[in-house]
């Protein structure tokens, strides 16, 4: 047997132990982009999940310690029943399959994204991030080069000349600056469409939490507002944007003189970070992973990064750059791994 239908016996033989039921089956519930899989079962009327965390590639543990922070902060987060650190395998409550993302729409966007910033004002003030990985100058720089290698370099067949690797570490340089003069808080570093489960009660069900890092306030919010997965019209994210900044100021967890303009600006450069970064990774997973699910949001994102950086003379060079290569080419198209 390979690695693969190995791994899949040892699942199966473990989650039939652990429920004492020999006759269960296991369905793919989701997978994410990392090793780590979930998988569905149904037992005495109720279904459970079935996380498969690879100890040497996806070490379950830090999941399991943050998630119990997150818990004990008021988030809903999935209850664990049963866990086999050495195997990688846990037991744990079912959120259901409903997706923030299918369900966002014009009507529903306002009641939906007011529950996620009433959960991400919890993470923000309630869980301690001063034991978290920092969010530093090094993972800021190594996630905005993933663009070059991978964007530039590797999708488009051009490697910078000295002028444009300038533009580019000025750039970043800016961006980089953008995030460290912010307030230090819980960072979820995926907090989205794809990672909120509409729940009835205490929504919404928050996953996918393992990186979390001690990083900038409004790094999670971008990661919500100008979600790689869907996007609205600016006004309407600004306001949203602007109602956030207040809820913080009333918590005493921003200060008083962050005024609407400096907030707003935390917060465009640091989605454009997370945005120069994705732009890369989603080629990065083609590429090097063979995974094309990410290529069709790929347009989405190109059309954040330059749209949000022509806002800022600033970063008009670093737009020019960008469009010189990439002109009219249809994004979603890629060569063969």
């Amino acid at each position: 047997m390979d690695h693969a239908t190995d791994r899949a016996a040892a699942r199966l033989a473990w989650t039939r132990a652990s429920l004492h039921d020999n006759s269960l089956i296991l369905e793919p519930a989701s997978a994410d982009a990392s090793f780590r899989s979930y998988w569905r079962t149904h037992h005495d009327g109720r279904s459970v999940i079935v996380m498969d965390s690879p100890p040497a590639q996806e070490d379950p543990r830090p999941w399991l310690k943050i998630g119990e922070q997150l818990a004990a902060a008021g988030l809903h987060v999935p209850k664990v029943y049963d866990k086999d650190l050495e195997q990688g395998f846990l037991l744990i409550e079912d959120l259901g399959s409903r997706l923030y993302l299918p369900a966002l729409n014009d009507e529903s966007a306002d009641a939906l994204y007011c529950d996620a910033m009433d959960a991400l004002l919890h993470m923000q003030t309630r869980m301690r991030y001063s034991d978290l990985p920092p969010f530093d100058e090094t993972v800021l720089i190594n996630g905005l080069n993933i663009m070059p290698e991978w964007f530039l370099r590797r999708h488009l067949g051009h490697t910078p000349d000295s002028h444009e690797q300038k533009v580019l570490n000025d750039a970043f340089a800016l961006i980089i600056k953008n995030a460290m003069e912010q307030p230090r808080c819980f960072v979820h570093r995926d907090f989205h469409s794809r990672n909120l489960l509409i729940v009835d009660h205490n929504n919404p069900g928050v996953i996918d939490f393992q990186g979390a890092l001690a990083g900038p306030m409004t790094y999670d919010l971008a990661s919500l507002l100008r979600d790689g997965y869907i996007a609205w019209k600016r006004e309407r994210v600004e306001n949203w944007v602007e109602s956030y900044r207040l809820r913080l100021r009333d918590a005493n967890a921003l200060a008083a003189d962050v005024d609407r303009a400096q907030f707003q600006r935390w917060f465009d450069l640091t989605g454009l970070h997370r945005h120069i970064r994705v732009l890369g990774q989603f080629y990065r997973l083609w590429y090097r992973d063979g995974k094309p699910g990410y290529l069709s949001d790929v347009p989405r994102v190109y059309h954040y990064v330059v749209s949000v950086a022509r806002s800022y003379p600033e970063l008009s060079d670093f737009v020019a750059l960008l469009e010189r290569h990439v002109q009219n080419r249809d994004l979603t198209q890629v060569a063969n791994a």
